[in-house]
């Protein structure tokens, strides 16, 4: 078995750091925008390499590419937690005007969000399943690298994977929303 190309001679971020970026920047912003929206996705994506360079790679957890969508997904759902509360307080917010900045900006994020049928059932989703299913289909990682990604056994993702295509396929009619139909 070949190792892969970002294990093979582990980076020093210190002097391989541009590289990665260069490498890696366009897809984990890919990955971040597809998930919450272009905008969030600039600051993000560059949280995701801050946290990169600050963390330090530690090889012997995996490739790069993983390493890097993990940092990412655990951005975005502090990026979620955050907008929820911040959502709860404004509706707790009895006074609120009606044409307030607030309401303005909450227009914008809901417009930006998924619509429709699967927007419904990946929101179904425990937030365990759905990061499984959007790094393998968002990111396209292999189980292998959404394992690493998540620091979780490859079982696990297998598990989740095949749970969450049942729980999306009964939410959308009978019909696999993770098998590509353009082939």
């Amino acid at each position: 078995m070949a190792v892969p190309p970002d294990l093979a001679d582990p980076p020093d971020l210190r002097v391989d750091f541009e590289q990665i970026f260069n490498a890696h920047f366009t897809e984990i912003h890919r990955y971040i925008a597809r998930r919450l929206s272009d905008d969030v996705a600039d600051d993000l994506a560059a949280e995701v390499f801050l946290a990169a360079y600050r963390g330090g790679y530690d090889a012997s957890r995996g490739g790069v590419r993983p390493w890097l969508y993990g940092i990412a997904t655990h951005l975005i759902a502090r990026h979620r937690r955050t907008e929820v509360r911040r959502w709860k307080a404004l509706s707790r917010t009895a006074e609120r005007d009606a044409h307030s900045p607030e309401d303005a900006a909450l227009a914008r994020v809901a417009a930006g969000q998924l619509t429709g049928k699967l927007a419904g059932a990946l929101a179904g989703l425990n937030r365990g399943d759905r990061d499984v299913v959007l790094l393998s289909m968002l990111g396209e990682l292999s189980h292998a690298e959404v394992a690493a990604a998540l620091q979780i056994p490859a079982g696990t993702v297998a598990s989740r994977l095949n749970r969450a295509r049942r729980q999306l396929r009964k939410a959308l009619g009978d019909v696999n929303p993770l098998e590509d139909t353009h082939g």
